[in-house]
């Protein structure tokens, strides 16, 4: 294993819209349109970019009901809008959401590419198979495709995305008006590909970017998930709760990765970071149970429900053992669905406290400025994450962190002062994607 990058910590951000857990937006401070207020994002977005973080990242969801979360219930589309504040931007990376069950890879590969020529090469897609069966409602489709084929779906779409990114060499397009000679017809590539889901021809109509392709981002933590990670992923996001859970992960997938033939740090590995800062500890818990005080035990068990396919968990007695449900997990859910199970079975939980747990806003990092920053170094220093992916569960949250902790890490080394380069690779420390058929 080799280390290729002077290894700092990197940053992403989640934009705040109205909150990223079920009843954020109840609180004063919260814009009810945020989700879909496009000057708050702008905002948002060079307000990360000033403080130097990687990038900001939008999820997405493709079905709705009356049990989403209002967060999920209006809100922009991430690649348009990524579009957009991409010409409001110079340095930060733009990471989206996007679907390969529900989407055609010619198409998504055109999008990606285009918003990384856009921005000069700071694209990122985050990959998903989209977990929510009722999806396929959405698509023509009767039935959601099951767990192991979304995966290898998956993986046959990855395929022709990064082919058809590699249809134009770099130095393809000559512009020769003297010669009337447009592109070498000889650096472009079709790509022929015939598989069990797709059959795609090529080449794509648009050349690469200056990282050359965009920048894999990838979430899942199921064995298939971990597997596709290792495979494809150049960033993966997590969400331990504790440090022990986020130090196993890292081993783990960082094994994983080595073993499929791949370096060490081709992958960046963020976990989730949820700070709630105060100036004592005494505040910051307070501010924390201000949080909580908006989540009803309803609201909790609606949150942990999406986990479990076809369970009225509300039928059962809330303060009772958690109850056998045996195999009844959401497939696409199914690492929740376990860790929650086997939480409670190990620990002899209650509905109620196995909701309040898993359906509510979580943190380690509760605390001073002094003790986030602390905790942030052991985490990474002790090899349970390459970065962080901020997501406060409040309105201010973003802006304490840069004004309070930020400037801690900055004095310990750990955080840059300024971006290494223009593109998320360069940022990143990833390397630059080269052509596949560059013979130099």
């Amino acid at each position: 294993m080799t280390n290729k990058r002077n290894r700092t910590l990197k940053l992403g951000a989640r934009v705040f819209g109205i909150g990223h857990y079920r009843t954020s937006w109840l609180h004063p401070n919260v814009p009810p349109d945020g989700n879909i207020n496009f000057a708050e994002h702008i905002r948002q977005a060079q307000e990360a970019e000033a403080a130097k973080f990687d990038f900001i990242f939008f999820s997405d969801r493709l079905y709705f009901d009356e049990h989403s979360a209002p967060k999920s219930l209006n809100q922009f589309e991430p690649i348009a809008l990524l579009s957009a504040l991409a010409s409001i931007t110079k340095r930060i990376g733009l990471v989206g959401t996007l679907s390969t069950s529900y989407s055609e890879p010619f198409n998504v590969a055109r999008q990606f590419m285009t918003l990384d020529k856009i921005s000069g090469g700071r694209a990122g897609w985050n990959v998903v198979s989209t977990a929510l069966s009722g999806a396929s409602l959405n698509f023509s489709r009767d039935v959601h495709y099951g767990h192991a084929e979304r995966y290898r779906r998956a993986k046959e779409y990855l395929d022709i995305v990064q082919g058809l990114w590699d249809s134009w060499e770099d130095d393809a397009f000559s512009y020769d008006k003297k010669n009337n000679i447009f592109y070498d017809p000889s650096k472009l590539h079709a790509l022929n590909y015939e598989g069990e889901f797709f059959k795609v021809r090529g080449p794509l109509n648009i050349n690469r970017s200056p990282q050359g392709q965009p920048v894999i981002f990838q979430a899942g933590q199921s064995e298939a998930g971990k597997q596709f990670a290792a495979q494809y992923a150049e960033g993966v996001y997590t969400t331990p709760i504790t440090f022990e859970e986020a130090n196993v992960f890292y081993k783990d997938l960082k094994e994983r990765v080595v073993n499929v033939g791949r370096e060490e740090d081709d992958i960046l590995i963020f976990a989730g970071l949820n700070p709630v800062i105060g100036r004592t500890e005494d505040e910051a818990q307070a501010k924390f149970r201000d949080i909580l005080s908006y989540i009803t035990y309803e609201e909790a068990l609606t949150e942990i429900k999406l986990f479990f396919k076809n369970v009225n968990l509300f039928q059962f007695d809330p303060d009772a053992p958690f109850p056998d449900l045996q195999s009844e997990g959401n497939e696409g859910y199914s690492y929740m669905a376990n860790r929650i199970k086997n939480a409670a079975k190990q620990e002899g939980l209650t509905l109620r406290q196995a909701a309040f747990r898993y359906g509510t806003p979580k943190s380690q990092f509760v605390g001073t400025p002094v003790q986030i920053a602390d905790r942030m170094q052991a985490w990474f220093e002790g090899r349970a994450c390459d970065g962080f992916f901020v997501w406060p569960p409040y309105y201010e949250g973003t802006r304490e962190f840069i004004d309070l902790v930020l400037p801690i890490l900055r004095e310990r080394g750990l955080f840059r002062e300024e971006y290494e380069a223009n593109t998320l690779r360069g940022n990143l420390g990833l390397d630059f994607v080269r052509n596949r058929y560059a013979t130099t």
